[in-house]
This record gives structure tokens, sequence and C-alpha cells, in this order.
């Protein structure tokens, strides 16, 4: 609704009720731990403009049903807030000893079902997700807090990652919106192009890389 009002936020981030609670453990910065998502707002330019985008976004989230609001009255409190956002992968880290951080990517209307989805996710794995990210342009960032030691939740943990990539790309979303591909994700690559442009594109690389000494053994170059 805030961009859809041509008000474009230098920063708009998202935090799950899951993640909040554990950002509140962990920093003491006074999150609403009862609130089911949050999201940080930043605006800037000329001071007067900052105060009208600021009352319009004020505005449109009690609209939207937002059961509270809480603007910063001066940078430190600013800061505190951003130090929140900031702790979110931290604290979420300190919970078990592995951190699985993903990166799909869905349209910003996609969001709500996005959430709903490694919720449900979450809970048909066994698995504790917690969820934050940029939700400006729908980059979230599922955090699933695992044991690698633990070989049967490992397989559980693939699994839901599995499904967490097919409900992005469902949702007309992609695979990683800032990480990057890299090997990680290599073997989903088909699901979002094709068989046939990964072979088109390693064609090209054998083509341009005929011995093979450019960052070889790497997705297309496989």
């Amino acid at each position: 609704a805030i961009i859809a009002n041509r008000i474009v936020p230098v920063t708009l981030e998202f935090m799950d009720n899951f993640t909040i609670r554990a950002v509140e453990d962990y920093a003491h910065v006074g999150l609403p731990v009862d609130a089911a998502a949050l999201l940080l707002i930043e605006v800037d330019g000329h001071p007067a403009q900052v105060e009208e985008d600021a009352a319009r976004v004020e505005e449109l989230c009690r609209r939207m049903g937002a059961m509270g609001i809480r603007v910063a009255q001066d940078a430190q409190e600013r800061d505190k807030v951003w130090e929140a956002r900031r702790a979110a992968l931290s604290a979420l880290s300190r919970i078990k000893p592995t951190t699985v951080l993903e990166d799909a990517t869905v349209p910003r209307s996609k969001i709500p079902a996005m959430i709903r989805s490694i919720d449900e996710i979450g809970r048909t794995f066994h698995l504790t997700i917690g969820t934050f990210g940029h939700a400006g342009d729908g980059n979230l960032h599922p955090t699933i807090l695992t044991d690698r030691r633990d070989k049967e939740e490992w397989t559980r943990v693939e699994q839901a990652i599995d499904a967490i990539f097919d409900r992005a790309l469902a949702l007309g979303g992609t695979l990683s919106g800032e990480h990057g591909i890299g090997t990680a994700k290599s073997k989903y690559m088909e699901k979002e192009t094709s068989r046939a442009t990964i072979l088109y594109s390693r064609r090209i690389k054998a083509a341009l890389d005929p011995k093979n000494i450019l960052n070889p053994g790497k997705i297309i170059g496989e």
C-alpha cells in the first residue's frame, strides 16, 4: 500500500513474530513481541517532504490494520530501532548450532502468501524457521535453525528448502534476490529457467573457455 501510493521508503524491512521475539531477547530494544509481524520503515529527503511522507505512511499503516505504530523522535531512537533489524541474524543464530539462511524473493504483493507458506513448511517438516528481509523488493530470508549433525533433521531441512523455493517460484518469484546462486542453489536452476537454457549456457562457456580454467566446476561449467 505504501509504494502503491507513490511513497518509496529508503528502507522497508520485515520481521516475523519468531524473529521479533528472538531479537528482543537478544538486544532488548523494546520490540512488540505480541505482534504477528513488524515493518521498519524509513523515509528521507527534504525535511518538509519527510514529515509529509511519514504522516502518510502512518495513515496508511493504520488504515491497513497495524496494531501499533512507533515513530522515532530523534536519531538516537532511530538508531536503536535499526539496531534491532541488524541484530536479526545474530539473534536467530544463537538458538541452534546451525543456521541456514536462504534468499527466496517474490513480488511485493505475494509477500503475505509467501510468509504463510514458510510458516506452513516449518510446521510440515517440524523445523524452526524465522523470517526477516527487505519488504520493499520482496527479498525474504527464511532462516532455518537446526543442527547439521542431526542427519534425520538435516534431511527435513533439505526438503524444506526445496519446498520454499518451489513456493517462491510458484508465486512468480526467483531463487535469489541478492545473495546469488553459487553452488548451493545450482541444482534448482532448471526449475527457474529450463534444461535447454542450462545446456545453451554450458555451450557458450565451452566455446569461450575450452580448457575450463575460468571458475571450473561451477554451475554451467559442470
